[in-house]
């Protein structure tokens, strides 16, 4: 999947344990706002939600949305 700054996704998992506060936001939709390099061979995705919070997700926990 190729994610573009300013798309949007939706939060369909998350692949490790995660506080509450980023729990909350599957199934949520947001927007890409940029693209963090995690350790040598991955690539986050920093996703912005409607109420301005924040944080990254792998690529495989998010879904394009229209």
């Amino acid at each position: 999947m190729a994610l573009d700054v300013g798309q949007k996704v939706k939060v369909v998992r998350v692949r490790d344990r995660v506080s509450d506060t980023v729990a909350k936001r599957l199934g949520q939709e947001g927007v890409v706002s940029k693209f963090k390099i995690l350790d040598g061979k991955n690539i986050g995705v920093v996703v912005e939600f409607s109420d301005d919070f924040s944080t990254w997700f792998f690529e495989d926990e998010l879904k394009q949305t229209a």
